[in-house]
């Protein structure tokens, strides 16, 4: 698979990394032997970036994927977790202290003395003005504790602030055929910076994956059940903030587009991948095939400009109205 530079880690990774908050929690109930063979269809299939989180199943999935690579030594995949979403999201928690701490679990978790990458999590936006805290994570930098660290945003003005910070190695931001603001400014400030941008929720929490309809029901325990209006978490992280109904019909429309040979939930990370500036995206996997599938996307020709263009022309039509000025 083709590799790319993350950014300011300087580390090549697989352009299709694996997501695994799936694994975890909050997308019904996976099976520890199932979420075992998801991690190794990946690494089968050439996949060398795991993304995680010290929250994912409270710890489950780093736990796993810390279970998984002791006994795959030979798999060397670089893992980036990230940290800060189990304490109350106030800018006063982000401190040293609470850092090493966070840290502390997670290598544990992971079973290395020192993480690949940590990014904050999605945290309150004051923090990225905070000379402090980068400070913080440099001191991580120093102990050891971590090779690098960088964030996960919800906003692209979050993005921004967080690329202007020299040691942020790297951003991870939604981006997928549903959410195209990032291409405006983010991914050409990234670029020019020497910064990595990691591309989450690629298929729109699964919708672009066109196999939902207006009918299909979620389990109580999956997030696309119970944050579709933001009560959980940012209303962005579940099918990218678009309405369930409105973005069903608008996936219909996108899966027409889809080449022959590719699946829509391929031709979707296709079109991430040939975006200027991104370094990995990462779909999540419940099983096997889709973890192997998701891998083959990157296999793919690039997209025609002619598919190109009629994906921003159904995002304008759709989309746009939904979330371009939200996030």
């Amino acid at each position: 698979m083709e590799q790319r530079v993350l950014g300011r880690t300087g580390r090549d990774v697989s352009v299709v990394g694996l997501g695994t908050w799936q694994l975890g929690a909050d997308w019904g109930d996976v099976r520890e032997q199932d979420a075992i063979a998801v991690l190794d269809a990946a690494v089968e299939s050439g996949v060398t970036f795991f993304d995680t989180a010290d929250v994912y199943g409270d710890g489950r999935s780093e736990q796993l994927i810390g279970r998984y690579l002791k006994d795959r030594p030979d798999a060397a995949v670089f893992v980036a977790t990230k940290m800060g979403r189990r304490a109350e999201q106030l800018p006063e928690n982000y401190v040293l202290d609470n850092f090493r701490a966070w840290n502390d679990r997670s290598r544990a978790n992971l079973g290395v003395d020192t993480l690949d990458l940590v990014q904050l999590h999605c945290p309150p936006t004051a923090v990225y003005s905070s000379d402090e805290l980068f400070d913080a994570l440099d001191t991580l930098v120093a102990e050891k504790r971590i090779a690098h660290y960088a964030v996960s945003v919800e906003t692209c003005e979050e993005a921004l602030a967080a690329i202007a910070r020299p040691g942020v190695a790297s951003v991870q931001i939604i981006l997928n055929p549903f959410r195209l603001k990032p291409l405006e400014r983010v991914l050409p400030a990234a670029a020019a910076a020497g910064v990595g941008i990691i591309a989450r929720v690629p298929l729109a929490s699964g919708l672009l994956s066109g196999k939902y309809t207006r009918d299909t029901v979620f389990a109580a325990d999956d997030h696309r059940t119970y944050n579709r209006h933001g009560e959980a978490f940012d209303q962005g992280e579940t099918f990218s903030g678009v309405d369930y109904a409105t973005g069903v019909e608008a996936a219909v429309e996108f899966a027409a587009l889809a080449p022959e040979g590719a699946t829509a939930a391929q031709t979707a990370l296709r079109w991430i991948i040939q975006q200027p500036g991104v370094s990995a995206v990462i779909p999540g996997a419940r099983n096997v095939g889709q973890a192997r599938a998701n891998a083959a996307a990157a296999a793919l020709p690039p997209l025609p400009d002619a598919t190109l263009d009629a994906v921003r022309e159904l995002y304008d039509r759709r989309i746009r109205a939904q979330v371009h000025d939200r996030w």
